[in-house]
Order: C-alpha cells, then sequence, then structure tokens
C-alpha cells in the first residue's frame, strides 16, 4: 500500500477529530515528553479515530506502542533506530517509515528496507531546532533517484503554495505540521492541502 500524498503530523487526537472528517486518509501522530499512559491512551484513541474513519495512522517513535495498540505503521527517526527492535516492528506486521538528513542516514535507512523514506528539512523550518540546513528540491530530486521506488516523503517547510515544486522533483508525499497547526483556519488550510495534493 502506498502512503496517501498529504501527510499531516499531529500532537493530540484533538487534531485528529477535526482533521478525518474533512478526508485525511494519512496521519502521523507525533507525542513527546508525556508520560507513558497518557501516550499509550492518545495513540488507542487516534488508531479508533483513524480506524473508523478508513484512515492510516503512523506513530511516531514509540513503536512498542504501536504494536501493543494493533496499529499499522511506525515512523523512527535516526536516533530512534539506535534502540528500535526493527525485526520485532516487521514481525508485528508494521510498515516502517524513516527520517533521513544526509547520505550516511539514508544508506542506513534503506538498509532497513523501509516502506518510505522521509527527506528534510526542505524548506527551513521552525519547528524544532536542527542541525541540518535547508536540504532543497536538487535534494529532493537526488534522494528519489536513489530510493526509486520506495515512496519519498518531502518535510519541512512545507506550504500549499510549494507542494507542486515538491512533487515536481520527485516527492511522492508532502508532510507538514504548523502550516496547518499554526494557521488561524487550521481546516480551511486542510481543504487546501487536500485540494493540492489531490
Amino acid at each position: 500500500m502506498r502512503p496517501d500524498r498529504f501527510y499531516p503530523i499531529f500532537d493530540h487526537p484533538d487534531w485528529l477529530r477535526r482533521a478525518l472528517p474533512l478526508g485525511v486518509r494519512l496521519v502521523q501522530l507525533r507525542v513527546k515528553d508525556r508520560p507513558e499512559a497518557e501516550t499509550r491512551a492518545m495513540i488507542v484513541e487516534s488508531q479508533a479515530l483513524c480506524r473508523a474513519a478508513g484512515a492510516v495512522l503512523v506513530v511516531n517513535d514509540h513503536w512498542r506502542l504501536a504494536i501493543d495498540a494493533g496499529c499499522d505503521w511506525v515512523h523512527l527517526g535516526q536516533e530512534d533506530l539506535d534502540t528500535a527492535d526493527i525485526a520485532a516492528i516487521r514481525r508485528a506486521g508494521l510498515r516502517l517509515g524513516l527520517s533521513t538528513h544526509d547520505e550516511a542516514e539514508l544508506e542506513r535507512a534503506l538498509s532497513h528496507a523501509p516502506d518510505y523514506v522521509a527527506l528534510g528539512p526542505v524548506w527551513p523550518t521552525i519547528l524544532k531546532k536542527m542541525k541540518w540546513h535547508e536540504q532543497g528540491l536538487d535534494r529532493v530530486r537526488e534522494w528519489k533517484a536513489r530510493v526509486g521506488p520506495i515512496p519519498l516523503v518531502a518535510i519541512g517547510g512545507l506550504s500549499v503554495e510549494r507542494t507542486p515544486l515538491a512533487f515536481a522533483a520527485g516527492a511522492d508525499v508532502v508532510s507538514v505540521v504548523t502550516d496547518i497547526t499554526l494557521n488561524p483556519e487550521p481546516e480551511a488550510r486542510i481543504r487546501a492541502w487536500m485540494e493540492a495534493t489531490r
């Protein structure tokens, strides 16, 4: 199954309640710095919301909780790969997305036969401080040539207006956080994203 072309990332199930009725079909739950019991409850709730809407939930980082909740996808950063049990993730039937930022990380990611590879930040991002500068569209083209049929997710500084550029450079999927969550009218922005990626 290839992932949907529009891939928003949210930090709470409340966002899913707003996004899923608008037709979002792929969403990541990225929960940071919360107690495990609360994180577990949020994953279970998000999984139920996605199942009811016919959408796919990707759980960021928390692969053990994703397995326990019967989720279908997990996303890992490079630091997570240091401790994650990839064999256990695969045995549980989960699909795997991996973050990459440079050549070494791409080689490492490809060694795990991921179900998608994410590259970022394509443009400058305000989401978090990163040691990597913007990758640019040339890097998107290079990564797509390297990953071949594996879906390539562009993330970092994405906007509705930049989406055609990312797709033209070879991205299969565009992922976004703050362009929605910091927008004064998130639902309207989601609709604009949906239109731009269909």
